[in-house]
């Protein structure tokens, strides 16, 4: 699995002019789901994130949590994260789990993050979507499982 992770002051995703999904501060997780990921991996990375603190306290240091800053999640399936690149031009997503496992893997994933206590939207698992940000910082991180 490999989520990335991104500090947002907002974010939103919409299809076809239609927006779907939309947060104020939080994160933006574009999330992908390998073959041989599993619920126990899922989990573990919706806990990771719960606790992840990258928010700035009154002093500067990331030592704040999303839970700490009332924060948000926007979570969006992605594929082509899972893109082997390393020969010719062309990706390959081979690694790419496949539906239905990926989507009913990616809905367990929110449930889990909404089981921390989170308020998690989402876009549409296997739609063309257009996803929109203002990244805070810029604060990214990937998060390989």
């Amino acid at each position: 699995m490999r989520v990335v992770i991104q500090r947002v002051n907002k974010a939103q995703v919409a299809i076809d002019g239609e927006v779907v999904g939309k947060i104020a501060k939080g994160f933006l997780l574009l999330v992908g789901l390998k073959e041989g990921d599993d619920l126990d991996v899922v989990k573990k990375a919706a806990d990771k994130i719960s606790k992840m603190r990258i928010f700035e306290d009154e002093d500067g240091k990331t030592n704040l949590s999303l839970k700490d800053v009332n924060g948000e999640i926007l979570s969006v399936s992605q594929f082509t994260l899972l893109a082997n690149t390393k020969k010719g031009n062309r990706p390959s997503f081979v690694e790419a789990m496949r539906p239905p496992k990926s989507k009913e893997l990616w809905e367990e994933f929110n449930s889990e993050l909404e089981n921390h206590g989170f308020h998690v939207e989402t876009g549409h698992f296997g739609a063309d979507m257009q996803v929109s940000l203002e990244n805070d910082g810029p604060f990214t991180i990937v998060l390989d499982l």
